[in-house]
C-alpha cells in the first residue's frame, strides 16, 4: 500500500445461465481468518513480485479462486507485467503478474465493477520477513470473502476480480491493466479497491477515499451501519489533505482515477507496524478483521445497486 511516491457476449450467455441461492451467507470469519495467516505466513517470505515467495502466493491465490469457481475472462487468469522501479540504490527491473477472475452480473453483464487487491508486499529486508498481513494479505482475504458471497448472490454488474501485483513497485500491476485492459475502460463503472483491511481499531474506522471526487457514491455508502464499533469513515480525499493524508493515488485505484474511471478505495489508517516486519498475523484482531470485512462487502452491494 501506498508506496512512497467478444467478453460481454460471453458474459452474458453464462450470466443467463446462472442460477443463485436465495440467500448469501454472512461473513464466514474461519475462512476469512485462514486465508489471512496463509498469506502472511513465513514461507511466502513477504510476497515480493517475482521471488518463491510471490509466486506462492499467486499459485493459493488461483486455487482459491478456482475453489469458488470464479471463472478467468477470456484473456486468461493471468496478466503478465514487467517494468523498471527507480530506488536510491538504482534502478531494476521487476516482473510479475496480475491474476484476474470474471463473475458474471445479472442486470448489467455488460457493465464491470473491477474489485481488487494488490498481494504482493515487500519481500525480506535484512533477513527480516516483511509479511504484510494487515498491507495487503487482509485486503486479499476480504476481497475473497467477498468473491465468496457473490457465488452466493451474484451481483448485479459484472466484477473483474483483480489481483494486482507490485503495488510495492509504483503500482505496476494496476498500470499495467489500466494501459492494456481486459474490458474497455469505458465498460467499467468503477474500480473498488482494498488495500489494508484489517488493523481497524487504530481510530475504528474503514476508511472511505474518492467520494470528494465522485459525490454521488457518498449517499449510497453513507447509510451503512457500524459493525462491531467499526464505521465507514469518509475522507483523505479533498485538496485540503495533503502528503501521506492525502490518498487519491496512494494505492492502486490511482491509474484508474487519472485514466478518469470513477473508484472507492477502502483502507485503515496507518499503524506503527506499517511496512514493517512487524506487520504479522498474530498483530490482527479476528473480530475488528471480520467487521471491516462485512462493512465492505456492503460497501460493495450498495454500489453494485446504485451505479449505472
Amino acid at each position: 500500500m501506498r508506496p512512497i511516491l467478444a467478453l460481454t457476449a460471453a458474459l452474458a450467455l453464462v450470466a443467463g445461465c446462472a442460477t443463485a441461492p436465495a440467500s448469501a451467507p454472512d461473513v464466514g470469519p474461519s475462512r476469512l481468518i485462514e486465508d489471512l495467516r496463509i498469506l502472511s505466513a513465513d514461507d511466502m517470505q513477504g510476497r515480493a513480485p517475482d521471488t518463491e515467495g510471490g509466486l506462492k502466493a499467486r499459485a493459493y491465490l488461483i486455487e482459491r479462486l478456482e475453489a469458488l469457481g470464479v471463472a478467468a475472462p477470456p484473456s486468461g487468469r493471468l496478466q503478465p507485467i514487467s517494468g523498471e522501479v527507480r530506488r536510491q540504490s538504482g534502478t531494476r527491473q521487476v516482473s510479475g503478474a496480475n491474476i484476474l477472475g470474471v463473475i458474471p452480473g445479472t442486470t448489467h453483464p455488460d457493465r464491470y465493477i473491477v474489485v481488487s487487491a494488490h498481494y504482493d508486499h515487500l519481500g525480506v529486508h535484512n533477513d527480516q520477513i516483511h509479511n504484510g498481513a494487515d498491507d495487503n494479505a487482509s485486503g486479499v482475504s476480504s476481497v475473497l470473502e467477498l468473491v465468496r458471497q457473490l457465488q452466493a448472490r451474484p451481483p448485479e454488474h459484472s466484477v473483474l476480480i483483480v489481483f494486482f501485483d507490485a503495488e510495492e513497485s509504483g503500482l505496476l500491476g494496476a498500470r499495467r491493466f489500466v494501459e492494456n485492459p481486459v474490458v474497455p475502460l469505458s465498460s467499467i463503472a468503477l474500480n473498488l479497491n482494498l488495500d489494508m483491511t484489517a488493523r481497524a481499531e487504530t481510530d475504528n474506522h474503514l476508511w472511505v477515499t474518492g467520494t470528494y471526487q465522485y459525490p454521488t457514491f457518498r449517499p449510497l455508502l453513507e447509510p451503512i451501519a457500524p459493525m462491531n464499533g467499526i464505521s465507514l469513515r469518509f475522507g483523505k480525499d479533498r485538496p485540503e489533505d495533503t502528503g501521506a493524508d492525502n490518498w487519491v493515488e496512494a494505492s492502486d485505484h490511482g491509474p484508474f482515477f487519472r485514466a478518469g474511471v470513477p473508484f472507492i478505495y477502502l483502507g485503515v489508517d496507518f499503524h506503527p507496524d506499517y511496512h514493517k516486519p512487524t506487520d504479522d498475523f498474530d498483530r490482527v484482531r479476528p473480530e475488528v478483521f471480520t467487521a471491516a470485512t462485512d462493512l465492505a462487502v456492503q460497501v460493495f452491494r450498495a454500489l453494485d445497486r446504485g451505479v449505472e
